[in-house]
């Protein structure tokens, strides 16, 4: 089984933007503001969105199974407050999960969170609670910048992320790191701020004794990691000069990496430099490259050509990046699959 763990609804009818507009709108003038009940999606609406563009690729592709969650960019934890964002994500997760019950063998929801700058991450428990519990979705999006781009939360080594980890542990299930659109004119949203993010979020966990506290706590950080596989070399001397044990046990019974990685020198070194117990498949397809590369003729996010080119990678190594580490780190996903004997 080919399982994507980097799924997002990129593609959901445009009655939801229109909404999460009115309910932008309604901020500055609550005369507007939208109720949930104003929103109307058909589940025929929702079959040909999937059906016409991520399960067309799928099937393309190559792929099964794809873990599904809402649109990263489409979060903006930054807009309005707790209640704007407590309400939108309940939206989004719900659309995740009807797509989840419409293609059973195709999608498993992951849910965001409702976070907003300045507010208490234990505010995000209800809904995740509900995801987990009524949904079945099998992990979480954590936003490490609410601010969308400016930086004001604590790093996630903080105890205020606390009872969010708490929960995970709990359910176990685990974290994308994921952040969402930048409001920073300094940062363009998928070319900088999400790679920052994702190198920020490892040297966060890097400087901090977090997984002491969380030993079975499990971050995936998405699009390879960032810098984290190119400066490995960095980040293993700064590990030893702030007198921490080595990255293979400091960080990496915990820490995972996807290979939302668009070209083929970069999986090539993902797969040298990162040990393949810790690299899950993913493509973030229909994402943030969507192009054809003019070099190959393929698509940039078409990931699976690339794992199978790969001369350094034996057949049990994608296997394991396809299929096992998946299994393992989404215990959730495998409960699912099992009880469907998959």
């Amino acid at each position: 089984m080919i399982i994507d763990v980097h799924g997002h609804y990129t593609t959901a009818p445009k009655a939801l933007e229109t909404w999460r507009n009115q309910q932008i709108a309604g901020i500055k003038d609550p005369s507007v503001m939208p109720k949930v009940s104003d929103l109307k999606i058909s589940d025929d609406e929702l079959r040909e969105t999937i059906e016409l563009n991520q399960l067309a690729k799928m099937r393309e592709r190559g792929s099964d199974l794809t873990i599904f969650s809402p649109r990263a960019s489409f979060m903006a934890h930054h807009i309005g407050d707790f209640n704007v964002s407590s309400t939108w994500a309940a939206i989004c997760n719900e659309l995740c999960y009807r797509v989840s019950q419409l293609f059973p063998d195709h999608f498993v929801p992951a849910a965001m969170l409702p976070q907003s700058p300045g507010v208490d991450p234990a505010t995000c428990i209800p809904e995740l609670v509900k995801c987990v519990e009524q949904y079945g979705n099998v992990g979480i999006n954590l936003n490490p910048d609410p601010s969308g781009g400016h930086w004001t939360s604590p790093p996630l080594s903080d105890r205020s992320w606390y009872p969010i980890y708490e929960k995970m542990v709990e359910y176990d299930i685990p974290a994308m790191v994921h952040v969402s659109t930048s409001c920073n004119a300094c940062f363009h949203t998928t070319g900088a701020h999400y790679l920052n993010a994702d190198t920020t979020a490892f040297m966060q966990c890097l400087t901090s004794d977090l997984f002491k506290d969380f030993p079975t706590l499990k971050f995936l950080i998405p699009h390879g990691g960032g810098a984290v596989p190119y400066h490995w070399g960095r980040f293993r001397g700064l590990a030893q000069e702030l007198k921490k044990p080595l990255l293979s046990e400091h960080l990496l019974n915990n820490i995972f990496f996807d290979t939302c990685v668009y070209h083929q020198p970069g999986i090539d070194l993902l797969t040298k430099v990162i040990p393949v117990k810790n690299i899950l498949f993913a493509s973030e397809m229909i994402g943030a490259v969507r192009g054809i590369d003019p070099e190959t003729g393929f698509y940039y996010d078409d990931t699976k050509r690339y794992i199978e080119a790969s001369t350094q990678l034996s057949a049990a190594e994608k296997q394991q990046i396809y299929e096992g580490n998946a299994r393992r780190v989404f215990a959730r996903l495998d409960q699912r699959l099992s009880a469907q004997g998959k």
